[in-house]
């Protein structure tokens, strides 16, 4: 039995008071606006259609109502979303953005689908209206077909953010923009979003928790540093709605079962509070108290990542923090000083690497590893120890994860200038290109970044070249995760501005593999590719080996479509081929290179728009050239 007119116009009041909300989702702005933000307009612009049908009156037959109902149903899905978005963790959607940006693109797909359903070109509405249906759904259409590409700034901000101890403020100010967490108000919010995300959250924390704990203190602490009004009534302070709050489980120690003040972790694992455990082994006892295995050694390790959401999740519920909480362990030792790092610890941990069995060599390395990643004074802590040499060595041990751990402490101790010298002075340069070429993904990829790390300094590249670290560094480039891809691009950028490791670059045939990481737009390493094409194209050798590998097409492509910075470095790799070479520049002109530089010339960068220029009087002159030769 067909529906009747009451129901209809139900329905159709119905489809206006969806699109109506979804409208509100307009004013988002940053990383979460990118996203919504097309499909938000596309919904709010279906609006006239329904409203139309509601004000002219018009009956639908009951297989045309059967569409619209599909469209309420996407509709709602759509509002769910855009619901939990809204009121979500925007850290935790950061870092599930592929999957956010997949939920979008299935609501484009659901709209789209009954947009297909709906006979808008038999229904009697204003021609006005059914144009603009029309075109939605061709809108929709393509908006289907099209992947949200993966906004490369952000990326890189982000692993920036969480890679390094101590990120560069500008970072951190572009990330609390993007994600609107430039407020401590919004950054209360965002405390709430996350403890009520892992409220709900079914089992210990993963390493998404950590992940955006970790993150939320560092913008914390820059957001609260850029702050100039100490007034607690601006909401520098946050305060609990709850006036008794439970505490989580996993913010207790499993011996007291009371809030951890100063959370450490021992050899298994596991954490408790300091003085809990410290009674524990003072009676004697060798093994661990909740998982009941022995105990490989007595260190105890601060858990950094708890005590500052412990911290978060007092001042969010307005507890007084536990009185040594954010306080530090410092010693002096020998006349340095070490904040979080004590000595005699760190002196236990050597003891262990240099004379202890695979398992405790395997343990106390990924302890310093840990811990040289911390802050700075442990870093010069740790080096002036004398763990640098003993970790050099752990480089060749036949355990894989002892070399990773290892060779990730390295490159975390490398981040301090005064330890590079000391590293390459242990001799450390070979052992790391040897992981680099045999370790497992995850040595081969800190391998790389320590190499990086350690060329900033100019001496470095010529030794670290001369170790055949540019082979292996191309092999990571090639067979690397995307991770993997981008420690190794890095690494060959920063070296190939000797000289000497361009040639070594290009004998080792790294131009095919960057032709094919810059035909892969949706690989997300173009940016790296181009940059290091940009500087083999200075060498002779290389403009050689970039003009063979028919790249001109490739170039000419992106000089049409690409972003600001990678139409520069297009352009200025495309001038360096074909300046004074008239085969190429006649390559670039069939491949439409003229149109491409003269649109540049005028929206592009200073640099862009220079050599663009240049390019284009080239191209004309070969044009008079062979107008001249035609007999």
């Amino acid at each position: 039995m067909g529906l009747t007119n009451c129901s209809h116009e139900e329905l159709m009041s119905r489809l206006v008071d969806s699109v109506k909300e979804i409208s509100g989702f307009s004013s988002s702005r940053g990383f979460i606006g990118k996203i919504q933000g097309d499909l938000v307009r596309r919904i709010t612009l279906l609006s006239p259609f329904f409203e139309e049908l509601i004000d002219v009156n018009v009956e639908l037959k009951e297989d045309q109502i059967a569409g619209f109902e599909v469209m309420r149903i996407a509709l709602d899905s759509s509002l769910e979303l855009f619901r939990s978005v809204h009121g979500g963790s925007k850290l935790f959607q950061i870092f599930d953005r592929d999957s956010l940006v997949l939920k979008f693109h299935d609501m484009t797909v659901e709209i789209e689908a009954a947009l297909s359903q709906i006979p808008y070109a038999k229904i009697e509405v204003s021609e006005e209206v059914r144009e603009q249906v029309q075109l939605l759904h061709f809108q929709f259409k393509r908006a289907k077909e099209r992947r949200e590409e993966s906004d490369l700034q952000l990326s890189h901000d982000l692993a920036m953010a969480e890679d390094v101890m101590d990120p560069d403020p500008n970072i951190l100010k572009r990330l609390s923009q993007e994600l609107q967490l430039s407020t401590i108000d919004e950054l209360k919010k965002e405390s709430h979003a996350i403890h009520e995300y892992f409220l709900s959250y079914d089992g210990d924390p993963d390493d998404c928790f950590e992940r955006m704990s970790s993150l939320l203190k560092k913008l914390v602490d820059f957001v609260t540093m850029e702050s100039s009004d100490p007034d607690p009534s601006t909401g520098n302070r946050i305060i609990s709605r709850h006036r008794s709050p439970v505490i989580p489980e996993y913010f207790r120690c499993p011996i007291s079962l009371e809030l951890m003040k100063d959370p450490v972790i021992v050899s298994t694992g596991q954490t408790y509070e300091r003085s809990s455990i410290q009674k524990w082994l003072d009676a004697g006892h060798k093994t661990c108290p909740k998982s009941q295995e022995t105990l490989l050694h007595a260190g105890l390790t601060p858990n950094y990542v708890l005590k500052s959401l412990i911290a978060l999740w007092c001042e969010s519920n307005g507890i007084e923090l536990p009185q040594n909480q954010g306080s530090c362990r410092t010693t002096k030792t020998g006349g340095s000083s070490s904040s979080d790092c004590d000595r005699t610890f760190v002196v236990s941990l050597l003891e262990k690497l240099a004379n202890g069995t695979t398992e405790q060599q395997r343990a106390a390395a990924g302890e310093l590893r840990l811990l040289a990643k911390r802050n700075v004074d442990n870093r010069v802590c740790i080096a002036e120890a004398g763990a640098i040499p003993l970790l050099v060595e752990l480089l060749s041990s036949p355990d894989p994860r002892t070399q990773e751990h290892s060779v990730t402490a390295l490159l975390n101790l490398s981040i301090n200038e005064g330890n590079k010298g000391a590293i390459v002075d242990a001799g450390a340069i070979t052992d790391i290109v040897e992981v680099l070429k045999n370790g497992s993904m995850e040595a081969r990829e800190n391998a790389a970044a320590t190499l990086f790390s350690l060329s900033v300094i100019d001496e470095n590249k010529v030794a670290i070249g001369a170790a055949g670290a540019i082979q292996a560094l191309i092999s990571l480039l090639e067979e690397g995760t995307r991770r993997g891809k981008k420690d190794a691009a890095t690494a060959i950028f920063n070296l190939c501005i000797y000289q000497g490791n361009k040639s070594r670059a290009v004998k080792g045939g790294i131009v095919d593999p960057l032709t094919r990481l810059l035909k892969d737009a949706g690989g997300g390493m173009v940016d790296e590719a181009l940059a290091i094409l940009a500087i083999l194209s200075t060498n002779q050798e290389g403009k050689a080996a970039i003009a063979e590998a028919e790249s001109i097409p490739v170039l000419v492509e992106i000089i049409r479509t690409g972003s600001p910075r990678n139409r520069e470095n297009a352009a200025a790799i495309l001038w360096y081929l074909c300046i004074g070479n008239m085969e190429r520049l006649n390559v670039a002109r069939e491949v439409g290179a003229d149109v491409a530089l003269k649109e540049l010339t005028e929206n592009g960068t200073d640099r862009a728009k220079r050599k663009a220029a240049s390019l284009l009087e080239l191209i004309q002159q070969t044009e008079v050239v062979a107008v001249s030769t035609v007999p």
